[in-house]
C-alpha cells in the first residue's frame, strides 16, 4: 500500500471518528472554511468545477460564477460534513424533514404495485446517503453499487458506513457475482435498486448530449430496465436550508434492448433539469464532457 493510499484511509477514518463528535455548528464551521480555502486555491477540481458549472448555467458573468464555484464547493463539504455525522444521527429525524417535502413518492409506489422493480437513477447532487435513509425508512433495503476504492481497508470502511445506513453494497469488481447479475435478480424480487447516472465516460457509456454538449452516461439504468422491466425512475436530490430535498419522476419508458439509448437520453434530459434548478448541489469535480478530454482519451470514445 503506497503512502498516499494510507494517508487517504487514515484521513476518512479520522473524520469518522472526530467529526461525529464535534458540535454541529464547529463542524459546519470547518467544512465550510475548507471549502471557501478550495475556491480560493482554485485547484485542478475546483477549476473543472467552474468548467462544468459555466455549461450548467451559461448565462452567469465571472463574478456570478465564482459565486457559484463557492456555493457548490460548501454544498460538496456540506456532504462530506453530514456523511461522516450520518451514522449517529437521528435517522428517524432524517427520514421525517425529507418525508415532509418529498414529491413524487406516488411513481415509486405504483412503480412497486407493478411487481417488477424499481431502478432509481441519481445524479452526484445534494445528499445521496440521506436519500438511502429515508428509502429505507420508507421501504427497507435497497441495492446499489459501489467502486472498489484503493486501499481495501477504505473501501471496507466506506461499504461498513452504507451498512449501517441499512443500504446493500455491491462491489463493482472482483465479487463473487457480477453485480448487474445481482441486481437484476434484486429487480426481478420486486426490489429497489439506486445508481449513480450522470457520468461514465469510458466505451462502455451511452453517448448522450447533455446541456448541449456530447459526454456518455451509464448503460446499466437503461438496460435493467430493459432486461427485467423494471421501472426507470429518476432521481432529483438538493440541499434545503434545514434539511434535504428529494424529487422522484414519472418512470422512463425503456422500449427493450433497442431503446437502451433513447431512454439513457431521456434520464440525460431529466437529470439536467434537476442539477439546472439547483445547480451548487451538483457535485461533479471531474471532467464530464468530451470535449475537456485529452485527444488520446477522445480518440479511444470514437474508436
Amino acid at each position: 500500500m503506497s503512502f498516499g493510499h494510507r494517508l487517504a484511509d487514515w484521513g476518512y477514518a479520522a473524520g469518522w471518528r472526530l467529526v461525529r463528535v464535534l458540535p454541529e455548528g464547529m463542524a459546519r464551521g470547518l467544512f465550510r472554511f475548507g471549502a471557501d480555502l478550495a475556491a480560493r486555491r482554485e485547484g485542478p477540481g475546483t477549476r473543472q468545477l467552474r468548467a462544468n458549472l459555466a455549461r450548467v448555467v451559461p448565462q452567469a458573468g465571472p463574478s456570478e460564477l465564482d459565486e457559484l464555484v463557492r456555493q457548490a464547493l460548501r454544498s460538496y463539504g456540506r456532504y462530506w460534513m453530514e456523511a461522516f455525522r450520518l451514522p449517529s444521527m437521528d435517522h428517524t429525524e432524517v427520514h421525517r424533514v425529507i418525508d415532509a417535502d418529498m414529491t413524487g413518492r406516488e411513481n415509486l409506489t405504483a412503480a412497486l404495485a407493478e411487481g417488477n422493480g424499481v431502478i432509481l437513477a441519481l445524479p452526484h447532487s445534494g445528499n445521496w446517503d440521506a436519500a438511502g435513509v429515508w428509502l429505507v425508512g420508507t421501504h427497507g433495503k435497497f441495492a446499489t453499487v459501489a467502486e472498489r476504492l484503493k486501499p481495501e481497508s477504505l473501501f471496507n470502511r466506506f461499504v461498513a458506513f452504507r451498512e449501517s445506513l441499512g443500504f446493500e453494497i455491491l462491489a463493482a469488481s472482483g465479487g463473487d457475482q457480477a453485480p448487474a447479475e445481482v441486481l437484476a435478480e434484486r429487480l426481478r424480487a420486486n426490489g429497489i435498486i439506486c445508481l449513480l447516472a450522470d457520468r461514465d465516460l469510458t466505451p462502455s457509456g451511452v453517448p448522450v448530449t447533455f446541456f448541449g454538449e456530447r459526454t456518455r452516461m451509464p448503460a446499466g439504468p437503461a438496460y435493467l430496465a430493459a432486461k427485467t422491466g423494471a421501472a426507470l425512475i429518476p432521481a432529483g436530490l438538493w440541499f434545503t436550508d434545514g434539511g434535504w430535498g428529494l424529487r422522484l419522476h414519472p418512470p422512463i419508458r425503456v422500449s427493450g434492448a433497442d431503446g437502451i439509448q433513447a431512454a439513457t437520453q431521456a434520464l440525460a434530459d431529466v437529470l439536467a433539469a434537476d442539477i439546472a434548478a439547483h445547480p451548487a448541489d451538483w457535485h461533479m469535480l471531474q471532467k464530464l464532457w468530451v470535449a475537456d478530454l485529452s485527444a488520446a482519451r477522445q480518440e479511444a470514445l470514437r474508436e
